[in-house]
């Protein structure tokens, strides 16, 4: 069988998608060694917890004693300088890398999204942007290096929407579990106006570890990117209704200006402009192929979020 008996290192893969990247995996038949910060206690017992740091160091030390098959890399470096050496590293020492980008590298020149959709990096003629972003540009120009590189190409590269979870209940910029805090406390909550009917870029967490994790072995998936969601593509204001409707979330839509400020004191928001404002209408068709997942084999958002809020409670 495919996946049964190998061995899969998750990279800062303790929290939204290394959960349900690892669960997936798990349910394969895979080992999973989960290099994360976090002081987490394993129930499974081919699931192993490294509490530390990804540093190059810890990752010599673990590939003198263990052969990988595959590595998910989860980790951001916000510096792209950062990254060569971790790269040549891992691709050495695993016959199947995923590296984590972002569906953010994309511009708004393409509906619906597909993998072949223009970059930001490519089209941005705002320079201040340019100069100063440090996720989405980031993620696109480690994008460049990985494909610039020579020799075996045994990498893929994945472009999560934004994931749901119990550590990120999202709508529009508010993330955490902030939308559930300021419910509880009886306050409505400020969404701007120009992104209410807008298609979020937005996703259950299992959803998205499901198909990152089904991407791992085929040799078909090595050298290619793929945008992960499951397309169902609510907007904004369908989000809000979700969130109204569990757990009677009130909101307000204002205008952009008026949002910042009572967010952030005004200060830009690169994710708000760059990408909530933007039509995230996904074609995963090319996902779905390569993993032979079908739409019917996901979550509902609405369930997903449900559960994710079940969880909270349930562990207060």
């Amino acid at each position: 069988m495919l996946y049964q008996d190998k061995r899969v290192l998750l990279i800062a893969g303790g929290g939204t998608l290394g959960t349900y990247t690892g669960q997936e995996l798990l349910d394969k038949g895979c080992y999973v060694d989960v290099i994360c910060p976090e002081d987490k206690v394993s129930h499974h017992e081919r699931l192993r917890f490294i509490q530390s740091k990804a540093s190059l160091e810890l990752l010599e030390e673990l590939f003198a004693q263990t052969r990988y098959d595959g590595i998910v890399n989860f980790l951001h470096y916000s510096d792209p300088a950062n990254y060569p050496p971790y790269h040549q590293l891992l691709t050495k020492n695993t016959d199947h890398l995923i590296f984590l980008s972002s569906y953010r590298v994309y511009a708004d020149l393409q509906h619906p999204v597909t993998e072949e959709a223009p970059m930001l990096l490519d089209v941005s003629e705002d320079q201040e942007f340019l100069e100063n972003e440090r996720y989405a540009l980031s993620k696109a120009r480690m994008e460049r290096y990985i494909r610039a590189q020579e020799g075996p190409v045994n990498w893929t590269i994945v472009r999560p929407v934004i994931s749901s979870s119990s550590r990120r209940l999202d709508i529009v910029t508010i993330s955490g579990n902030k939308v559930l805090e300021m419910t509880r406390a009886g306050q409505t909550i400020s969404l701007p106006l120009e992104a209410r009917d807008k298609t979020a870029g937005l996703d259950w967490a299992g959803n998205s570890g499901r198909l990152i994790a089904n991407l791992l072995f085929k040799e078909e998936t090595k050298g290619e990117a793929y945008t992960i969601s499951s397309a169902q593509n609510l907007t904004w204001r369908q989000v809000a209704e979700i969130y109204s409707e569990l757990v009677g979330a009130k909101f307000r839509w204002v205008d952009t200006e008026t949002y910042l400020q009572e967010k952030s004191g005004g200060k830009m928001d690169w994710g708000l402009v760059y990408d909530r404002f933007y039509d995230r209408v996904i074609d995963n068709s090319k996902v779905l192929r390569a993993t032979g997942l079908k739409p019917e084999d996901f979550v509902p958002l609405k369930e997903g979020i449900w559960q994710e809020i079940q969880y909270l409670e349930a562990n207060k």
